[in-house]
């Protein structure tokens, strides 16, 4: 290949960190001349470096992948499956490795880890036998003699790319519905954290994945522009596929729209969380902490209102705080976020609000941690239109606490954003969590749990700019199948 080495070391071992995180194109390890440093939120020191994929180079992926698709698209459903079982079999024995390599790049902590390491590996068990499911229809025609198949097809190469903050669970997503389908991928993971997506192409090149069917690249933040377009204007591929910020999801879906590529995305959210004067507190507080504040709020999904009953409004901010304190205690480390830059809008989001005459419940907005990836949680009461923290997504550890006289009152002030992801309400009656649910314009509502919900079984996607198509299951392989009717004279 022009420009690049592959290495020589076994593609099977675990990473050598003294050496710049690899590329996988066609099965093989690939070293660049470019490289970029990878730095640890968590001691703001190098970690290592990383290779940098330059256009020409994604272009050779996108080529290998081409070549893999004429022969993957036929490959059996037991196939399939025994190399996703073997997959899910290999994650779990370097699960301690694999988690080590989250820890250390995205600053995420030992649970939050956990938590991505043991779904992915469930991700990979449920879809492995989905693929002898894949069926079509005979339908009846209307002609006389006529008759029909509707054939459901891969579409071919597949363009995924997947962000910092869940790297194995959103990595995973972004290629394995797609080669269960019988389509080939080549996956774009985060410079923030490239060798943790190093670890899924690991992983899946132990499993026997033949070369070609994923490839798995990242680049310099300077090179994102170069290097999509190449990728996404390339004739090869047929559909895109993205998770991360409604900023650049929006300029992914313009760029495929140009192309008339189809795409499937996974955007921002802004979910609330409604609080019934019926709810049990101590458990909707705790539930709701652990939405707005799990991974320092760096997560899609995470909880960024709370609508709350004035009736029940003073028992539950306190039991709030002390649910916030149990996840990061006031004594102990702040939490750690990804990008110093999120840190800095948070802290303007939240001296907006105070400002313009919001309450502080719990925190300090005028805290500076010693490091600028740190900041500890803050809760803020009376929140209002005007200030900019009640419609700008924060993806840190803050939270709006807002008061309603109403499910009515509550259901408008959810449905006030142009995202909808996820949602929580908390109630001791099914029937009226459930008429709440129903009204709220979200991809998923939880009721009586936190926000932050994703199960390989169910449906996960957004409306409005949170996006749009699903992921996991049998929702998921469908968005990689496309349809072709064929018809028969008898």
């Amino acid at each position: 290949m022009n420009g690049h080495n592959p290495s020589t070391s076994n593609d099977n071992a675990a990473a050598d960190t003294s050496k710049p995180v690899p590329l996988w194109i066609a099965g093989k390890q690939v070293q660049t001349e470019t490289t970029f440093d990878v730095i640890s939120p968590t001691t703001t020191e190098k970690l290592w470096s990383s290779s940098s994929v330059s256009p020409s180079q994604a272009l050779e992926a996108l080529s290998a992948a081409q070549t893999a698709f004429k022969t993957w698209r036929h490959a059996t459903p037991a196939t399939i499956r025994t190399i996703l079982l073997r997959a899910a079999d290999i994650f779990e024995a370097r699960q301690d490795e694999l988690a080590g390599y989250m820890k250390a790049e995205t600053g995420a902590l030992a649970n939050f880890a956990g938590f991505n390491t043991t779904q992915s590996i469930e991700v990979l068990r449920d879809v492995a036998g989905r693929a002898a499911h894949i069926l079509g229809e005979i339908p009846k025609t209307s002609t006389p003699g006529a008759g029909a198949f509707i054939y459901k097809e891969p579409y071919g190469v597949i363009f995924g790319a997947a962000p910092w903050n869940a790297p194995y669970i959103l990595g995973l997503r972004a290629f394995v519905y797609a080669i269960a389908a019988g389509n080939t991928v080549v996956l774009k993971g985060s410079e923030l954290s490239p060798r943790t997506f190093w670890a899924l192409g690991s992983v899946m090149k132990e499993a026997g994945l033949p070369d070609g069917v994923l490839s798995v690249i990242y680049h310099r933040p300077e090179d994102a522009v170069a290097v999509t377009n190449a990728i996404i204007e390339s004739p090869v591929v047929k559909k895109v596929n993205f998770t991360g910020s409604t900023l650049v999801g929006s300029i992914y879906a313009s760029k495929a729209g140009k192309e008339l590529k189809p795409v499937l995305m996974e955007l921002g959210g802004k979910a609330s969380a409604i609080v019934c004067e019926d709810a049990e507190v101590e458990g909707a507080a705790m539930q709701c902490a652990m939405g707005a504040f799990i991974h320092a709020g760096q997560v899609c999904m995470a909880t960024e209102r709370i609508l709350v009953n004035r009736k029940i409004l003073d028992d539950f901010a306190q039991a709030l705080k002390g649910g916030s304190e149990k996840i990061y205690a006031a004594e102990g480390e702040a939490p750690v976020l990804v990008a110093k830059a999120t840190v800095a809008k948070n802290h303007k989001l939240l001296a907006d609000a105070v400002a313009k005459g919001g309450k502080v419940v719990a925190g300090d907005v005028e805290a500076r941690e010693d490091s600028a990836y740190r900041m500890r949680p803050v809760i803020v009461s009376d929140v209002k239109k005007g200030m900019d923290l009640y419609y700008t997504e924060s993806f840190g550890p803050s939270v709006s606490l807002i008061a309603v006289e109403s499910d009515e009152e509550a259901i408008e002030i959810a449905n006030d954003t142009e995202y909808g992801l996820s949602g929580a309400v908390f109630t001791q009656s099914l029937g009226r969590g459930l008429k709440i649910a129903k009204q709220i314009d979200s991809g998923a509502v939880h009721i009586n749990s936190m926000s932050i919900h994703d199960e390989a079984t169910l449906p996960h996607g957004g409306v409005k700019k949170s996006g749009w198509g699903r992921f996991n299951a049998q929702w998921g392989l469908e968005e990689f199948l496309k349809l072709k009717t064929v018809t028969y004279m008898e």
